[in-house]
């Protein structure tokens, strides 16, 4: 099936990959914006800017949707949350994304790295805001307490396609495991308050009324920041795109969520979790 003409990137400059390459190179660090394929690295790399995957490249999960490499992880890095602090401050963020792969060789699938990670921002610089999106921690509730004690603005954590599609797209996934996880967030009680964000992607074969659904079982858990965007497939090997969505769906369900009441829908076919994250979280507080 042919790409439409509405998702043609421009090619990224080897001048805007090699800079920011280079400075996540000197902190032995990864970003997303690479391991997952984002068609958006060229336009976030150009502005400085990027989404920090922690906890290494190779993920103990093999989603069927995911570019990034599945196999046996190496041991976390003590020193990866100053390096990622460190990095944010030299780019000059003032909101900063942190990802990680799924981590269910860990005792707390990571949650310690990401909060380590946070903290380490917040002493290096004061000012930012802080955004993760996190695993589903097995549904364990110990490791996601970790990262809400940490206290971000935001929590994330993606639902990726409606509950029909779990088995063939996210096997190692359970939908109603992701919803609590959002709750649990939403319902956290800190000195900060802490946003729930969700993601879905299009294209994978579902209905328009499986995605309202999504949308309003989201919002009953407490989410209130949802993005959409169109689901590439990284390679032959990955879950076949079934449809392009067209910009005007993804701006009609975009009004659809908006009315249902997400306080912020984001939605188009290059959109992804992290894709303008700071200039989202800026209109939340305007």
């Amino acid at each position: 099936m042919q790409r439409p003409s509405w998702l043609v990137v421009p090619a990224p400059t080897a001048e805007d990959m090699g800079r920011i390459r280079e400075t996540l190179g000197k902190g032995r660090l990864h970003s997303v914006c690479d391991s997952a394929q984002c068609p958006n690295i060229g336009e976030c790399f150009a502005k400085r800017t990027c989404t920090f995957m922690v906890l290494g490249d190779v993920c103990t999960r093999n989603c069927a949707f995911c570019a990034v490499t599945h196999g046996r992880p190496a041991a976390p890095d003590p020193d990866e949350p100053a390096m990622v602090a460190l990095t944010a401050r030299q780019l000059e963020l003032s909101h900063v994304v942190v990802t990680s792969v799924t981590r269910d060789d860990l005792p707390d699938g990571g949650a310690g790295q990401f909060a380590a990670t946070i903290r380490a921002i917040r002493r290096d610089s004061p000012g930012v805001t802080v955004e993760v999106l996190v695993p589903d921690f097995r549904g364990e509730a110990d490791p996601l307490r970790q990262v809400i004690a940490a206290a971000p603005e935001v929590i994330g954590h993606n639902v990726e396609t409606v509950p029909r599609l779990y088995p063939s797209v996210r096997p190692g996934a359970e939908y109603e495991r992701s919803l609590a996880l959002l709750r649990r967030v939403s319902e956290s009680r800190t000195q900060r308050r802490i946003m729930a964000k969700s993601g879905l992607m299009l294209g994978l074969g579902e209905t328009r009324e499986e995605v309202v659904a999504v949308m309003e079982d989201l919002l009953r858990a407490g989410c209130r920041i949802l993005t959409m965007g169109q689901y590439l497939r990284p390679s032959p090997r990955h879950h076949p795109v079934r449809e392009y969505v067209h910009p005007d769906v993804f701006r009609e369900l975009a009004a659809v969520g908006t009315g249902l009441g997400f306080s912020q829908v984001v939605a188009g076919p290059l959109v992804r979790s992290s894709y303008h994250a700071a200039e989202s979280f800026a209109r939340l507080q305007a």
